[in-house]
């Protein structure tokens, strides 16, 4: 097992290869387990740049405040539930929408205080990395 601290774009990521197999590695990142499928079978070691390779894409940056912006989704997954409505005041760090991604229930939290202006997503929809969730004003 071995442990690796990653900065991206001001983001602090805690990754942890547990093992690797043929050429499917099991990692953690901030807690949350992924099988990353390598191109080539490893020798004895995860070279270091598949690690990083295999880490980056999950990274996101966070989209710069303006008077309006979208929390995104961080992962693939399915919506299952909407914890604030149009125009409910929020704070930083609110649940605000839970995200089923890999069979596993994640809390979509607020980066900012501000208003719901729009929610962009219904329960049980299914949505891709990126896309926005709510939109805060």
């Amino acid at each position: 097992m071995k442990q690796y601290k990653y900065k991206i774009n001001g983001n602090l990521y805690n990754v942890t290869i547990n093992d690797v197999e043929d050429n499917i590695a099991r990692v953690e990142v901030n807690g949350i387990p992924f099988n990353v499928e390598m191109e080539k079978k490893p020798k004895v070691e995860v070279p270091k740049p598949a690690a990083r390779q295999a880490v980056a894409p999950i990274a996101k940056p966070a989209a710069p405040a303006t008077s309006q912006s979208g929390i995104k989704s961080p992962l693939p997954g399915v919506i299952l539930d909407i914890k604030v409505k149009e125009g409910d005041e929020i704070k930083k760090g609110q649940v605000v929408v839970v995200l089923e991604a890999m069979k596993m229930e994640n809390n979509i939290t607020a980066d900012r205080n501000g208003k719901v202006a729009s929610i962009k997503v219904s329960k049980g929809e299914s949505v891709l990395e990126g896309t926005d969730l709510i939109i805060i004003e």
